[in-house]
Formats: C-alpha cells, sequence, structure tokens
C-alpha cells in the first residue's frame, strides 16, 4: 500500500477553482443575449483595490486595453461610479477559436465615500491601465474641552489659577 501525502493548500486550490467555475457558469451572459460571437461573451467586472492613508482613500483599478477616454468618472450624493466599456478584440471570420478567456463589455463598479468629501479635490491619473482615483479625508471635527465651574466660581484658566494664588 502506497501512503499519499495530503496536502490542505492544494485541496483548497482545487475547491476555489470548482467555485470560480460555478460562479462563472452562473453569472456569464449568455452570447445571444448578447449579440456576441458564437464563443459566447463573459461579464467584466475590473478589479479595484481601495487603501486608506492617513489623509487620504486611494482607489486602483485594472483597466487593461483601455485608455483614459474609455473610462467615465463621475460623483453623484456622495457616490463615485468608474464606467466604461472594453471592446472585442478579436474579428470574427469564420476562424475557428481554441480559447477565449479575455472578457470584453461594458462595466460600472460604484463606491460610496464618507460624508464630508469635498468632490471638487478628487483626482484622477490613468497610466499603464491602470485608473488611480485620490480622494481626500473630510475634516474631522475635534472635541472640545471645556472645563467644569465648582461651585460659584468661573473655572479655571491657565495662567488665571497662578495670579490669582500669588494675590492671596
Amino acid at each position: 500500500m502506497a501512503l499519499i501525502r495530503w496536502e490542505p493548500a492544494r485541496e483548497i486550490n482545487s475547491l476555489q477553482q470548482e467555485m470560480n467555475r460555478l460562479f462563472s457558469t452562473f453569472f456569464d451572459t449568455p452570447a445571444a443575449a448578447t449579440g456576441g460571437s458564437a464563443a459566447g461573451a463573459r461579464r467584466w467586472i475590473p478589479p479595484m483595490d481601495l487603501v486608506e492613508t492617513d489623509d487620504q482613500f486611494i482607489l486602483r483599478a485594472d483597466l487593461p486595453g483601455m485608455s483614459e477616454g474609455d473610462v467615465d468618472l463621475a460623483l453623484e450624493d456622495n457616490v463615485l461610479t468608474v464606467s466604461g466599456e472594453r471592446k472585442i478584440e478579436h474579428e470574427d471570420r469564420g476562424e475557428g477559436f481554441y480559447r477565449l478567456e479575455r472578457a470584453s463589455g461594458a462595466f460600472s463598479r460604484s463606491l460610496t465615500l464618507p460624508k464630508g468629501v469635498d468632490g471638487d479635490a478628487i483626482t484622477a491619473r490613468f497610466g499603464q491601465g491602470v485608473l488611480e482615483v485620490r480622494i481626500p479625508k473630510p475634516e474631522q471635527r475635534k472635541p472640545r474641552k471645556l472645563q467644569i465651574a465648582v461651585g460659584d466660581q468661573p473655572p479655571a484658566i491657565e495662567g488665571r489659577a497662578a495670579e490669582q494664588a500669588a494675590t492671596s
């Protein structure tokens, strides 16, 4: 009898691949509904990262094969929306395609921003297929520290208590 070493990481990877396949078949749009080729069209959702620094949020979206003119960026009621469309690059010339994995089509992703964000201060740059949007954090209102009076005396203010002690 041969011993087979169990590798949990391989099992998890296999499970992840099966789940990806299941969700891909469930969420993929049929070619007939989108007017695509016989090979089928896939719904495309570009991956995005949102990073928080001390003074801003940075949104990065991978948009390979697109230019800044293919992407729209809109801010309405504290909701930032990135949308656009990636066109199909191949021609349907009656040739057989062995594998089409690069998805294309329209996309739209929205992100709700914190209240108080200044929309005029948001900046966006596009380079090497990556859209980077910098969103300054809103100014936080800091609580004021109030002094509590003791009895009928007004609250002590720095320097005033020292003057009173010197005159007494």
